[in-house]
């Protein structure tokens, strides 16, 4: 491939590969502060920011009241626990 060439991915043809995962990451809202940082480290890319809801926005922190929440896509995650390591105030734990 050449320097700067774009590799083009069809989501549609990708495996679901979500039902490997032994452990399942859970964002708490009240915690979460919407730093971006598991979004960052996330070595399959399944998480990305969304604004948050109202329900969620009535149990997060003053902090994170205005930034967005993680959203994780649980059908390609893994379970690797990368997210909840490295997030800074451990808003993410991992559960069966």
């Amino acid at each position: 491939m050449e320097k700067g060439g774009i590799i083009k991915h069809d989501q549609a043809k990708a495996p679901k590969t979500g039902d490997w995962r032994y452990l399942k990451p859970e964002v708490d809202p009240s915690k979460c502060i919407g730093c971006t940082t598991c979004v960052l480290h996330c070595p399959e890319a399944v998480m990305e920011m969304r604004k948050r809801g109202k329900k969620e926005i009535a149990k997060s922190s003053e902090i994170g009241k205005e930034k967005e929440i993680v959203d994780i896509d649980y059908e390609y995650c893994k379970g690797c626990g990368v997210c909840a390591q490295v997030c800074p105030v451990k808003a993410i734990v991992m559960k069966k």
